[in-house]
């Protein structure tokens, strides 16, 4: 039997119209009758998660595993308040989430009544499409609950994806279960305009690209596959294309440790930028890009949104980065006929290989040094053994790095795709996403973090959806440790205790709180074989590595690798 309250009937039957399939839910009272309907519906599987804030991050990791929306239902108040950090994040990494909030009767607000604040429009510009439901009496009211729903749900999947939040006035009485089938409701249709099949021959793009010295791509954050090897080798022998393992199933281009050390040489500066995906780690690329005052500079964006990284762009082509990529390489394939039209028009074709086989040179090198540096123990020799060993691994899994060192270490030593929370690069969710990813995985989720960011967010481990296929490798030296990398900081005394919030704490208690097998490693003997384990040990509760280092040493490795390479 379902809920008497008819827009949640209405609700729960156009979320399952929608092949909306799993939900995150949070406990409340005014939220009960909606979560009483998901529990109910056959076609919908319900996550209990307390913690309203790692909720919203639990959602956004399953909706990054399931590519498609995910519910994360709370109660009235400031429940959904609570949600704002995740709900940037996936505004930012256009993720499909969909906030379903339980609100109090509109004459209430602003009355003094528990748990009631104005709700509408609480998330801001962090969602597509914001909705607040009527109270639904007669058929109008009817077609307009099903209308403001279909909105927002068409909205979650559009121009690339973003979140929604969807506000559901309720009355009392709120626990009457009377109702024995859904309503059979009619989804409105929406066709994307997001153009697959990018014609690149129709705007300017293909004659700055071409009539370029000195091409280059760079690859920002981005879940699409956008180019086999072959495909991307094609490419290459044309232009210089720089990515990081948010933006390529490559893993690391090590391109951070050349700009390290030549930053400042203009024979690097391209003529030419196309620039796709999301956010880049990399401040060195920013800052190396912005100086290229003479470059023409395209972006790919699948919102069709302008976002001006290097404050140099010249045109916004909305559509897919895997389209435009493609549209080029094809054009490459057919290099010979379209080299004698182009001379027809422009005269002749730079040549670009001495460029490009300049800074595939300084690449290879920065490869080398990566694999040759051995950092002694510490942060960097923890994750570079972790992925060293999963290379020798025979199952595949998803890696999901966190914020601040975590991250950075992943663009040194990472050689796949890697998921981070980059959008807002906050520290507060990624624990909860990489948990809520491995809720709906088939895989073993890998989750690499550091300890302000994990005892920030512990709350993901108090959740009884968890599985053995989560694994958590905590880099634990006491601090935020890129707080010791920052020039200049050491001079303040507040660093160590206010800015860097310095501390004592470990995990173990909060791994036998909530029943996760924990392992723990203060040295590089005690580091080999607690890593094996990590990854390979048969468990069916999640398993976590505490690796306690010393936050000078973490920031003296870092200095040694970048000063290594030398040229």
């Amino acid at each position: 039997m379902y809920s008497n309250k008819e827009s949640v009937n209405i609700l729960t039957s156009l979320l399952v119209a929608y092949g909306i399939r799993h939900a995150v839910v949070c406990p409340g009272s005014r939220n009960s009758p909606i979560v009483h309907n998901f529990h109910e519906c056959p076609d919908i599987a319900c996550y209990p998660v307390t913690d309203e804030r790692s909720a919203g991050f639990y959602a956004l990791g399953m909706s990054l595993e399931l590519d498609e929306p995910v519910v994360v239902c709370v109660t009235s108040g400031t429940a959904l308040l609570n949600l704002s950090p995740a709900v940037a994040e996936a505004w930012y990494q256009h993720v499909p989430l969909v906030v379903v909030s339980a609100d109090r009767p509109p004459q209430w607000i602003d009355q003094l009544d528990g748990q009631t604040l104005p709700q509408p429009d609480a998330l801001g510009r962090f969602v597509g499409k914001s909705v607040s439901l009527p109270d639904v009496s007669d058929l109008e009211s009817h077609w307009y609950c099903n209308r403001l729903i279909c909105e927002a749900l068409m909205e979650a999947e559009s121009r690339g994806g973003h979140p929604v939040h969807i506000n559901v006035p309720l009355a009392e009485p709120l626990f009457v279960y009377d109702v024995e089938a859904l309503p059979s409701e009619d989804r409105i249709v929406q066709r994307s305009g997001t153009v697959d099949a990018y014609d690149v021959e129709s705007c300017g793009l293909r004659e700055d690209f071409w009539q370029a010295a000195r091409p280059m791509i760079v690859i920002g954050q981005n879940r699409e596959s956008f180019m086999t090897d072959d495909q991307l080798q094609a490419l290459m022998e044309h232009c210089v294309v720089l990515f990081e393992p948010l933006g390529s199933d490559q893993g690391a281009s090590h391109f951070d440790l050349v700009l390290s050390a030549l930053g400042d040489d203009e024979n690097l500066l391209p003529d030419f930028v196309l620039y796709g995906g999301g956010t880049l780690v990399s401040k060195r690329l920013k800052h190396f890009l912005r100086k290229a005052t003479k470059a023409d500079f395209w972006e790919i964006s699948e919102d069709g949104l302008l976002h001006d990284t290097f404050m140099r762009t010249k045109g916004v082509l909305e559509g897919r980065l895997s389209s435009v990529l493609l549209s080029l390489e094809t054009i490459m394939k057919e290099a010979a006929d379209f080299e004698a039209l182009f001379e027809k028009s422009f005269g002749d074709l730079p040549d670009t290989s001495d460029y490009v086989s300049h800074w595939r040179q300084l690449l290879r090198r920065a490869a080398d040094t990566t694999e040759t540096f051995e950092p002694p123990y510490s942060q960097m020799a923890a994750v570079r053994l972790l992925e060293q060993k999963y290379a020798e691994a025979d199952f595949p899994a998803n890696f999901h790095y966190a914020n601040s060192t975590s991250v950075r270490l992943a663009c040194i030593y990472s050689s796949g795709y890697v998921y981070c929370n980059r959008g807002v690069n906050g520290i507060e969710g990624s624990l909860s996403t990489a948990a809520g990813f491995s809720v709906v995985a088939p895989r073993k989720v890998i989750c690499v973090i550091g300890d302000l960011s994990f005892f920030y967010d512990q709350n993901a481990l108090w959740n009884q959806n968890l599985r053995g296929n989560l694994r958590i490798l905590l880099l634990n030296n006491g601090r935020g440790g890129i707080f010791n990398m920052l020039s200049g900081l050491e001079q303040s005394p507040a660093r160590d205790a206010f800015v860097a919030a310095s501390h004592h704490t470990s995990a173990e208690g909060i791994c036998r709180q909530n029943g996760i097998v924990y392992l723990s490693a203060s040295s590089m003997d005690e580091l080999q074989p607690a890593v094996d384990t990590l990854l390979n040990t048969d468990s069916q509760r999640p398993v976590l590595l505490e690796v306690f280092t010393d936050a000078e040493a973490d920031a003296r490795a870092f200095r040694d690798f970048y000063q290594s390479f030398n040229l």
